[in-house]
């Protein structure tokens, strides 16, 4: 098995906004050091919209966030839609890697998160979600009357038990990721 680690959309100002962000980033920058550590490349997915969009990336906070631990090894992927696989050359970067596997984290859980580990699998690779690695909104989904904490218990749920054609997802918590 070949893997390759994706932080997805861990920008400094969703960090702020996110369920529990500050605590998310800090375990996903330890699976940043863990996977430098055992050699497995970090790709990072990462938002950006025109000029006024809220993922502007000359606005404040846009970058990825420090407590990540992004260095100049890793490699950025700009994208512009919640697949991170959408028009952003990623899956052919990951083949040429050799990666068959990839380990999914970051934001949000039913956006970001959820749409890459559909597109992964149906690109052909198999997934291993961090099950402990992404984070909706502090708010969860009001409308609907979700709390964060049942956003990411469905989507583990949903994603890991989901039939896809090309690979399967199976849920890993961050302390066994990459062992």
């Amino acid at each position: 098995m070949t893997r390759a680690l994706l932080i997805i959309d861990m920008h400094t100002f969703l960090v702020e906004g996110l369920w529990r962000g500050e605590e998310l980033a800090r375990r996903l920058g330890a699976l940043v050091s863990r996977a430098r550590e055992v050699g497995v490349p970090v790709l990072v997915p990462h938002q950006v919209g025109p000029p006024g969009d809220l993922f502007d990336p000359d606005l404040p906070g846009r970058e990825v966030s420090p407590l990540v631990g992004i260095g100049p090894e890793d490699r950025i992927v700009p994208k512009r839609a919640t697949d991170s696989f959408w028009e952003t050359g990623l899956a052919d970067h990951l083949r040429s890697l050799g990666t068959d596997t990839v380990v999914v984290t970051g934001a949000a859980t039913d956006y970001c998160v959820d749409a890459t580990v559909r597109s992964a699998t149906s690109h052909g690779f198999a997934v291993e979600l961090v099950s402990d690695g992404h984070a909706p909104m502090a708010d969860g989904d009001p409308e609907a009357g979700i709390v964060p904490e049942r956003i990411i218990a469905h989507h583990n749920s949903v994603l890991s038990q989901a039939i896809h054609p090309g690979g399967a997802t199976r849920l890993v918590a961050a302390d066994e990721a990459l062992r």
